[in-house]
């Protein structure tokens, strides 16, 4: 059975948690697993203790390792070695002063799903750093990076989903090299950055897109080609956009959530901005100016939305009304967007669709 369909397994059966003896400063706790307790797995907390640690000797069936907060300027792969480290599913180094790791750092780390490298000082990140584990989710924020590729978040062979959070950096080019496997990126997180347009994604199989509160002016035609799967598109926050081009939208048919608040530049939306979005459901135009020049036909376009928020306390549901003609028996239905506010009151007329 493969280690990580083994290790999934075990998680049916936890009996709760123990400490054990550790390293010195360090904290263990040993989850038991199965009918009889005939499995064992250890989270260590080494956090707050220093750099002097690393590598800090581990139990060998430690699956958790916590090395935040200690100063830590740089990592190798002979710091993340030893026994214990080749079964470790999920490894903290945040808050520390990482500024530079290396091409082969994690490289025996074979079963690592969860890598958490926030609040460092890294600028830049190797090819193919991450390409031997089979990592789930990775957290590189409040970092000091000014550019990445997104092969660098390829793994040969493998096929799960990552999210990777790269919001407050200082990324102003998030590039796609079409020579290389592209990776499976499921959630991608770049907000607060310097991005100032819209990065070529195509073909990444994306679900969730955060781009909130980069300098990004306008967004052109097709911006978003070739993200066909995308559910969820955040654009909110981006004092500087104030152009919103028709067909921008038009090659996201999965998007079900849109939010374009806090942007009050955009003083209005051509119907054609949301044109073939007919699997929107929700839409967030909340601190914007378009939040007063809602249109009928607009609506029109969007045969699934379900929710328009239109301010702070402004909330649109589409309701159905069900009526009968005087010359025609049987019951016709009418779909209607009712405003309401925070209170339940009217803000305002229904749209009828």
């Amino acid at each position: 059975m493969a280690p990580l369909l083994w290790f999934g397994l075990l998680l049916l059966f936890p009996s709760g948690g123990a400490s054990r003896t550790c390293f010195p400063g360090c904290h263990c706790e040993v989850q038991s697993f199965g009918l009889f307790d005939s499995f064992s797995l250890t989270k260590v907390d080494c956090s707050g203790i220093g750099p002097h640690i690393v590598p800090v000797p581990i139990p060998l069936d430690t699956t958790y390792l916590d090395l935040s907060s200690n100063n830590l300027e740089s990592i190798n792969e002979s710091m993340l070695s030893g026994p214990g480290y080749t079964t470790l599913v999920s490894l903290d180094l945040s808050y520390n002063k990482i500024s530079k790791i290396f091409p082969t750092t994690f490289f025996r780390l074979r079963y690592l799903e969860s890598l958490d490298l926030s609040h460092n000082s890294l600028v830049t990140l190797p090819e193919e750093c991450f390409s031997k584990s089979p990592l789930g989710d990775v957290d590189l924020s409040s970092n000091l990076i000014l550019e990445i590729s997104a092969s660098v978040f390829a793994s040969k062979g493998q096929s799960k989903w990552i999210n990777v959070d790269l919001s407050n950096n200082l990324i102003s080019l998030f590039s796609r090299d079409p020579d290389k496997a592209i990776p499976n990126i499921q959630s991608l997180n770049l907000s607060g950055n310097r991005l100032k347009s819209i990065p070529d994604l195509h073909g990444i199989p994306l679900r969730y897109l955060n781009l909130d509160g980069n300098p990004v002016s306008a967004i052109g035609k097709a911006a978003f080609a070739g993200l066909k799967g995308l559910t969820h598109l955040s654009l909110s926050g981006i004092h500087k956009l104030s152009e919103i081009s028709p067909y921008s939208f038009k090659d996201l048919p999965a998007l079900q959530v849109l939010d374009l608040s806090n942007n009050p530049n955009i003083k209005s939306l051509h119907v054609d901005v949301f044109y073939n979005l007919n699997s929107l459901q929700e839409l967030n135009l909340a601190g914007t100016g378009v939040a007063t020049s809602r249109s009928k036909t607009m609506l029109q376009y969007l045969p699934s939305l379900k929710s328009v928020t239109l301010g702070k306390d402004v909330k649109c549901l589409k309701t159905v009304w069900e009526g009968q003609y005087h010359r025609q028996v049987g019951l016709t239905k009418k779909e209607v967007l009712s405003c309401h506010d925070s209170r339940g009151s009217v803000a305002a007329a229904p749209y009828t669709l």
